[in-house]
């Protein structure tokens, strides 16, 4: 995504996103589920969508609660595709749910979300797409291949001549290793 390298600093959204978020290893829950979640519902839209809509998901969906959104009923499912702030689409809102349900069960077998990343690297994209078709709800080759890419399971989130490039590799992401 070279190109991202040349068009994301100095502006207001991208940026911030590309110079501190994209590339970098995360481990914490929260933010695993809310990078896929806004993956998720940046199909067939802008990622430029989503940095403006993250507070709006982050409000609608309990701050990016795995457990609250698992439990999420019918009231849930009614309140999000009313919602102005998010993306108002019922496949994406499901498999939003769905996918917290998933990632709360993760914890039985691997303990966290990071762990079971952990335990499936390093595959190579199409094995993590295939996983995740496998797993997930709405994760297609796209939408995998930037989930992952953005938290450095794999590589091209940057140029090499990047400045984000050289602080992310001191952090050792995983597809460094």
């Amino acid at each position: 995504m070279s190109g991202y390298c040349d068009s994301a600093p100095g502006h207001p959204l991208h940026g911030p996103y590309h110079d501190s978020e994209y590339g970098v290893p995360q481990r914490e829950e929260r933010v695993l589920f809310e990078r896929l979640l806004l993956e998720i519902n940046q199909a067939g839209l802008s990622w430029e969508t989503m940095l403006k809509k993250r507070e709006g998901f982050r409000r609608a969906y309990d701050g990016f609660d795995v457990d609250a959104v698992a439990g999420y009923g019918q009231a849930d499912r009614a309140r999000l595709l009313a919602d102005p702030g998010i993306i108002r689409n019922r496949l994406k809102v499901e498999a939003a749910i769905h996918n917290a349900g998933v990632i709360r069960g993760l914890r039985d077998s691997h303990g966290e979300f990071a762990a079971w990343l952990d335990a499936h690297h390093p595959l190579d994209k199409a094995g993590w797409v295939k996983l995740f078709r496998k797993t997930f709800r709405f994760t297609g080759g796209e939408i995998t291949g930037e989930f992952l890419m953005s938290l450095g399971y794999l590589p091209g989130a940057h140029r090499k001549d990047c400045p984000a490039y050289a602080r992310i590799a001191q952090l050792a992401p995983p597809w460094m290793s």
